[in-house]
């Protein structure tokens, strides 16, 4: 006879419980999701690709309406937020906030899905991240397993960005392309970073707990050092903030260890007054988050004026 389960907690967090028998209880239900689409208004294409069936990682990508086919297009890998335990790819929020993105960017997005706490603790998030970004740099000799990405991408102006979570496995990112590096030909101009996770916060042991194999409070994927900081593998940085969040003393923290580390790159913080976490993403449509969206494109857009 199975035995009944332990409901008595051990463990309560910000996104989640632990029961004393282990079982984790998540306190959102999964998010929604929707299928790609050719997007009517804005004239986006969208389409999801498998990157590997074991473990299972994927990305959507989104492609906008081509108003020159002769030319390339800039792209942007882009990380969702969630608390590395929530929300996706697919769900309508992040589908409509990139399928903005390209259109008004004229950017190729490349929307990753990744594996979330607790089916895939950490550092599932970060391992499935990187997969897709050398997933995308496969392609820079034109010979990949897309045609979007073939005949439409130009590697030589990539970008990285991603919110909460996401704007945290996004510094994972460019820690790795300066240290690890990508196929020659793959230049990653710029990183966008909105209201990022990083450590020195109530939620630092919440994230050990995700992250098994952690190496403590000062795990350079929670807590970046100043070494690391100054091997990022872009030439610029946008970092938001909003003044309501909690979030918001860590994310200055790595931005004054970022400036007095010896980086060669510029980085820029913006601070939006008033708001919380991620105001951005509750309505798209809001003044406000017209207004950053605006800033986080003319960043995107800049490199490739400046090339023109």
């Amino acid at each position: 006879m199975a035995s009944s389960p332990n409901n008595e907690i051990a463990l309560k967090f910000r996104f989640f419980q632990v029961y004393k028998d282990a079982r984790v209880e998540l306190f959102r239900p999964p998010c929604k999701q929707i299928p790609p689409s050719d997007d009517q208004v804005t004239g986006v294409q969208s389409k999801d690709v498998i990157i590997s069936s074991e473990p299972r990682v994927s990305a959507r990508i989104f492609l906008p309406k081509l108003k020159n086919p002769g030319r390339k297009l800039p792209l942007l890998l882009y990380i969702h937020g969630g608390g590395f335990s929530m929300q996706s790819a697919f769900s309508p929020v992040y589908h409509k906030y990139c399928n903005h993105v390209a259109s008004e960017a004229d950017f190729i997005v490349v929307s990753v899905e990744y594996g979330l706490f607790p089916a895939r603790p950490i550092p599932a998030c970060y391992e499935d991240s990187w997969a897709v970004l050398r997933w995308v740099a496969s392609h820079v000799d034109g010979n990949g397993h897309d045609p979007w990405l073939n005949d439409r991408a130009d590697f030589g102006k990539v970008f990285i960005g991603g919110d909460s979570a996401g704007g945290n496995i996004s510094h994972t990112l460019a820690f790795r392309v300066g240290s690890i590096g990508l196929p020659r030909g793959v230049r990653v101009v710029g990183v966008v970073m909105v209201h990022p996770f990083f450590g020195g916060t109530k939620d630092d042991e919440m994230w050990l707990y995700m992250c098994p194999t952690n190496s403590g409070l000062n795990d350079p994927r929670m807590n970046p050092g100043t070494e690391d900081l100054a091997r990022l593998g872009c030439e610029r940085m946008l970092i938001f903030v909003a003044e309501e969040d909690y979030l918001t003393v860590a994310s200055r923290n790595y931005y004054e260890k970022l400036t007095k580390s010896g980086w060669k790159g510029t980085v820029e913080l913006v601070e939006n007054e008033k708001e919380d976490h991620c105001f951005h993403l509750f309505d798209l449509d809001a003044e406000k988050a017209l207004e950053m969206r605006h800033k986080f494109v003319s960043f995107l857009k800049q490199d490739h004026f400046n090339l023109l």
